[in-house]
Parts: C-alpha cells; structure tokens; sequence
C-alpha cells in the first residue's frame, strides 16, 4: 500500500498504515510565525534551515520567495532544492575539499551556492577550485561563539589570515557565520537571552575583525533555534538561521524554548502487545521510527523515546517510550511518577513526540499532514541521504 493509495479527501488518522509521521498543520503555521514575527521586529531576515523538513512543501512556507534564500546542511539538500528552484543556498557545514566538484557544478547551473570552512587547508583548497573551475565561490568563515563545535574564536588571528588567503586567491570572502549549539545545554529563558548576546557579540567581533583588515564582510549570520527565539538586539547581524523551529520537539521543549502543545511532529504507532507483569504496552515503532536519539537524558525531566499521546495528540499522565528495539517500541509509566497505564488495547492508536524532529523525520520518506478534525489533508514528500 502507498501513501496515495490511502490518501482521500476524507483519510484519517484510522486509515493510515503504522509507524507513520504525522505533521499537525496548525502547529507548524504557529511555529512559524511566532518566529518570523519575533525577527521581523528586530528587522532582520530569516535564512530557514531546511535541513529538519528536507521536504519543498515545507521550505516554500518558509523562505520569503520560491527561490530562497535556504540554509541546508548537505549537499543532496543543496541539489533537491536547487532543482525545485531555489537559488539562494548556504551550505552551512565546513566543506570537504573532495565536494568541492559538486559545488562548482551547482554553482555552473545559475545556483548561488555559498560554503563555509574554518581552517587554511579548507581555504587553500576552495582558491585551487576557483582556479581550476574559473568561478569566485562565495566563502563565510565559520566562527565559534561559544566552544560547543567548529569554528574560529573571536581574537583568533586564524580569522583575518584565512580571510586573506581567500581574497586574494580569487574567492568570494562573503562573511562570517556562527551556530550557538552551546545554547541546547542551558535551558531557561534567560539563559537563551544571554545565549544570543553572546553569539550575536561573537560574530560582530569577528566581522569586525575582516573589516579591520580592509577584507569584506559583508554577511553576519547567526543562528540555533534557542537564540533567534530570544534574542533581544540583532545590531551588526544581517541574518538569522533556523530549522527546528518548523516542528520544536521535546528538546525544544525541555529548554523551554516551546510547550508540548507547539510540538507539530509525531509518529503514529499500533499497540501490537502487553507485557502486563513489566508494565509494558508494545508498539511498531522502535528505532527504525523514533530514531535512538536521546536528547532529554540530559534534561531536569527525561522523555525516554519520547512522549505518548491520544490520537488526537493529547498526552497521556506519564507515558513515555522507555525502550526501544528495531520494530518495537515498550511505552511504559515513567518511574517514580503515580499514574496508571491507560487502557490500550491491541490494535488501538497512539501518537508519539519525538526528542529530535530532525533524526525522526529523517526516518520517513514522507509527511501525512493533519488538518482539521484529525483528517489527513495532504502527504509532502521528504528525502534523505548526502
């Protein structure tokens, strides 16, 4: 059976094949403009990272115009995108000399396609393909505003020295770009707050740094979904990057950047078995659906595999997915909690909240949106891969 097989003006949830992934349409249009409000009141735009949605019926309610600009984080991204029309594309992971072929090729076709990178061997290999292709490729120094990943540290003078070999090597010096990964381990709403001076400050700094230096820079971009939902001043930024925000999870949750009301992704799941003596209810979704990611262990309230809802994506007291194999899931009460297991017989439907939207939708081939009423209005395809 197909997704359009099932698919009718009247499709239900009850109708649908399991595990599938589900996508709450009025959720997801919430989501997305309390984000783009927020940015649009500091007065700076959104480069959406399509890297969560991997999906066009996605990324055209995100992007300004049908030609972008986008963020993505590969390069089969970079190519999907570019086919369905999108022009404006930032690679936002540090280039790999051996792609650099398939970026000069999108580059060939019209595409404006920018990388970045953070070290000389990079930038040495970026100016030998600008010669060998005969094309400026645009370049952003990646930047590390606060330990967490890649990047160049304010002060550092790898900055303007990388800069330098890039401009005068027949690149396209661009700017500067930083990603607060670091804001993912710090919840709390002035946490985010300070979190988004600090990244915002970094990357000023830095692009001050190249202009001090008589190189150009053009671009500031910043971005992670905790800071552009909190961040209070933007002066000296001229872009904001995003991608989970599209669908928030129980991560996002968990940091307080969202409730679980705001979450628009979920897996819906066939009871398939009891395991009464443990306090096991068994489902057909295990890793293969929800993904082994777990991102709450961390947090002050540990979501398992995540959370368990109704078919209409009401939580049940305590349930979470404590275990998970291949095909199985074991939704069980979280421990030390009170409550009871609710009734759920073989065969009865439940709706899970993933920890990570990114590592569970990437587990699909597609999207059943869900629309009023519970009905199934639409199904997007996404794709995977690099």
């Amino acid at each position: 059976m197909t997704d359009s097989d099932v698919l009718s003006t009247d499709t239900r949830i009850e109708d649908l094949p399991t595990p599938c992934l589900l996508l709450d349409a009025e959720r997801m249009h919430r989501n997305i403009a309390r984000l783009k409000d927020h940015l649009q009141s500091l007065g700076v735009p959104l480069r959406a990272h399509l890297k969560t949605s991997k999906s066009l019926d996605v990324a055209r309610l995100l992007m300004p115009t049908s030609s972008g600009p986008a963020t993505v984080s590969t390069l089969k991204e970079a190519e999907q995108f570019a086919a369905a029309g999108v022009r404006d594309i930032l690679y936002a992971v540090g280039i790999a000399p051996t792609k650099l072929p398939r970026v000069t090729a999108l580059r060939k076709t019209g595409i404006d396609l920018s990388i970045v990178l953070d070290s000389r061997e990079q930038a040495q290999a970026v100016v030998a393909a600008c010669r060998a292709a005969k094309e400026r490729i645009p370049v952003l120094i990646e930047i590390d505003s606060d330990g967490d990943r890649a990047g160049i540290r304010p002060g550092n003078p790898l900055l303007v020295e990388i800069g330098r070999i890039l401009h005068s090597g027949g690149a396209e010096l661009r700017g500067i770009m930083t990603h607060a990964g670091g804001s993912y381990d710090h919840p709390g709403i002035q946490s985010h707050v300070a979190a988004a001076e600090q990244e915002r400050a970094a990357a000023v700094r830095c692009a001050e740094e190249l202009r001090r230096a008589c190189l150009p820079c053009p671009v500031v971009s910043v971005g992670a979904t905790p800071t552009a939902h909190f961040t209070r001043d933007l002066t000296g930024v001229t872009e904001v990057r995003a991608g989970v925000f599209v669908f928030m999870d129980l991560v996002m949750a968990g940091l307080g950047v969202c409730t679980l009301d705001d979450i628009a992704l979920s897996v819906l799941a066939t009871v398939i078995g009891h395991q009464p003596e443990k306090g096991w209810v068994v489902v057909d979704a295990g890793w293969t659906a929800m993904s082994r990611d777990r991102g709450t262990a961390g947090q002050a309230v540990d979501q398992g595999y995540g959370v368990v809802c109704d078919p209409e994506g009401r939580p049940y007291p305590d349930l979470i997915v404590t275990n998970v194999n291949q095909e199985h899931g074991i939704l069980s009460i979280r421990k030390g909690s009170g409550a009871k297991l609710p009734p759920l017989p073989v065969g009865s439907l439940v709706r899970i909240l993933p920890n990570h939207a990114c590592a569970t939708a990437t587990q699909f081939g597609c999207y059943h949106v869900i629309g009023d009423e519970g009905t199934i209005t639409d199904v997007w395809p996404r794709f995977s891969g690099w």
